[in-house]
């Protein structure tokens, strides 16, 4: 007998997932349907690729979102509002899953309907409300309004996954209210790749850090990488690019940039200072690194000279 297979559903949001850099101005599309602000024109949806919002506490917006369907059969999509963070991997803009706990625009937000079947090139254009509670923060609260493709695909290679594709609309909501810009680099931490002999192949290193932003609006961060060795010489100085476009308020990432002809034996300081608007900070971290054959032969002759001391202070003794 057949043994069932198993899917896990996998929530891949095409365009929201895994961009460096902030996105291209235009509507979210995966090549099999798209969502887009309501427009009444072409040329007004070029004007408006995502949904820019402000509210006050306690108020109430109304808009409308346009789902077009350009596969070649019929397909049915589940609307939800989700909260927008920042990937682990690479600081990219993302947003949570239905299943996941929303507490912002996620939570906020209701659609007129839930779901909605388009036949091929169908459009439909769908009303929300997003409600901001009395409560809710002053501040940026990203997210998203998602159309999730109901049907759920057979995974690649021959793992028993399941996936469903989405495709969300961005929303950028501001809640009126003071704002504070604050950034923070925190744990900057040196992890070298040397040679066992002094001299012979190449050194890298591997320098890992974490942004943190820690004010309530996103921030379009910046970043500079220096290492100095012995006596202040300086071994690095440059901009850093693998950051991502936006970092989301109280969102924390962990970045590595690579070394490479790194030193192999020397004794310094990492410094990365990132900065956003007018904020600027900066953290460092030490690094002392020795090749391995001479680290090797220090704990040897460290370890003899330790025995040579016992067997002389013992026959010291005895006398």
């Amino acid at each position: 007998m057949p043994r069932p297979r198993l899917y896990a559903a996998v929530l891949v949001a095409a365009v929201l997932l895994g961009l460096l850099a902030p996105a291209p101005a235009h509507a979210a599309d995966n090549g099999r349907w798209s969502v887009h602000p309501a427009a009444a024109s072409e040329a007004a949806a070029a004007l408006r690729p995502y949904f820019y919002l402000s509210a006050d506490p306690g108020s109430r917006i109304e808009d409308k979102v346009t789902v077009t369907n350009k596969s070649a059969g019929p397909m049915t999509f589940r609307l939800y509002g989700a909260d927008a963070y920042n990937t682990v991997r690479d600081g990219g803009f993302a947003v949570r899953t239905e299943r996941e706990r929303q507490l912002g625009v996620g939570a906020w937000l209701r659609a007129a309907r839930q779901k909605i079947t388009l036949p091929p090139g169908g459009t439909a254009t769908v009303p929300f409300t997003l409600t901001v509670p009395e409560t809710a923060e002053p501040g940026d609260h990203p997210g998203a309004l998602v159309a999730l493709d109901e049907r759920v695909e057979p995974g690649p290679g021959s793992l028993a996954v399941g996936v469903q594709q989405a495709v969300g609309a961005r929303i950028y909501l501001r809640v009126t209210g003071p704002t504070v810009a604050a950034l923070a680099v925190e744990d900057v931490t040196y992890e070298p790749d040397r040679p066992l002999v002094p001299g012979t192949g190449t050194s890298r290193a591997r320098i890992s850090y974490t942004l943190h932003n820690r004010g309530n609006v996103t921030l379009n961060p910046k970043a500079a990488l220096r290492a100095e060795g012995l006596f202040g010489r300086t071994l690095l100085a440059r901009e850093l690019t693998k950051l991502p476009g936006e970092l989301l308020p109280r969102q924390k990432i962990r970045l590595t940039e690579s070394w490479a002809d790194a030193p192999q034996l020397d004794w310094g300081e990492i410094t990365v200072t990132a900065r956003a608007r007018d904020v600027r900070e900066s953290a460092a971290g030490s690094f002392f690194v020795v090749p391995w054959l001479v680290a090797a032969v220090l704990l040897a002759a460290g370890a003899g000279a330790a025995v040579w001391l016992r067997v002389r202070h013992r026959r010291v003794r005895g006398t």
